[in-house]
């Protein structure tokens, strides 16, 4: 998949992601049946096939020309100026999740305090938000050994200046380190959407998505803007 292919991938996937999430938002929640349960349960499902999908074909983009994925051309200016080798950072996530669930458990505390359970991620368990801290730290030092070999990666780039038979070696390695930073991306928000309830899942699906949209948005509108002075 040559370079303009995936640019031009991303963008009708992009578009998709928009239907999916107009779908996520418009189920209801909370659920009040087993079958609005199982409806929740396979929004999310069709979500993150998505996703899979999206990472499956950057891959192939990653493996014909990994220089071209690291400098991320489908992205905006601000989208690159806060990328983390060609994507977000995965500890977003939690970051994510936390002012998700702040944000609602405080427009819901009289409800909360007098017992009424919301179900939504405000309403997350003292086990859940375990979990979501010891995932934030398991991530944290992926993040960490994934960023060290990139620079180990940068440290050698001299090398490749003089050494033409060591060319195809060092693209090999940048493949790895990028391929490695798009699986963390997906086994992270794997491992959130299975310690949520479906609600809750839905609901950080959609966080997740309008984030990347209102950031996508205002990059475009910045570009738009440079280039006409």
């Amino acid at each position: 998949m040559s370079n303009f292919t995936f640019t031009h991938f991303y963008e009708t996937w992009l578009e998709q992601l928009h239907k999916l999430v107009n779908q996520l938002s418009s189920a209801p929640r909370p659920p009040s049946s087993p079958d609005q349960e199982h409806h929740l349960v396979q929004l999310v499902h069709k979500v993150m096939c998505h996703y899979a999908e999206y990472y499956k074909l950057k891959a192939q983009a990653t493996e014909r020309d990994a220089v071209s994925v690291l400098t991320a051309p489908w992205a905006s200016s601000l989208e690159r100026s806060l990328h983390w080798i060609a994507g977000w950072r995965p500890t977003t996530a939690f970051h994510l999740v936390y002012t998700e669930s702040s944000i609602r458990f405080e427009s819901h505390i009289v409800d909360i305090l007098r017992g009424i359970r919301t179900g939504d991620l405000g309403d997350l368990s003292s086990s859940q938000f375990r979990r979501v801290s010891e995932l934030q730290c398991e991530t944290v030092k992926e993040e960490n050994a994934i960023t060290e070999e990139l620079s180990e990666w940068q440290d050698g780039a001299s090398e490749v200046i003089g050494e033409c038979g060591d060319f195809e070696k060092k693209m090999g390695r940048l493949i790895s380190v990028i391929k490695r930073a798009d699986d963390l991306r997906l086994k992270t928000v794997r491992k959130v959407v299975e310690l949520l309830t479906p609600q809750q899942a839905v609901e950080f699906l959609i966080g997740a998505a309008e984030l990347q949209f209102g950031i996508r948005g205002w990059g475009i509108n910045h570009d738009r803007q440079r280039t006409n002075f």
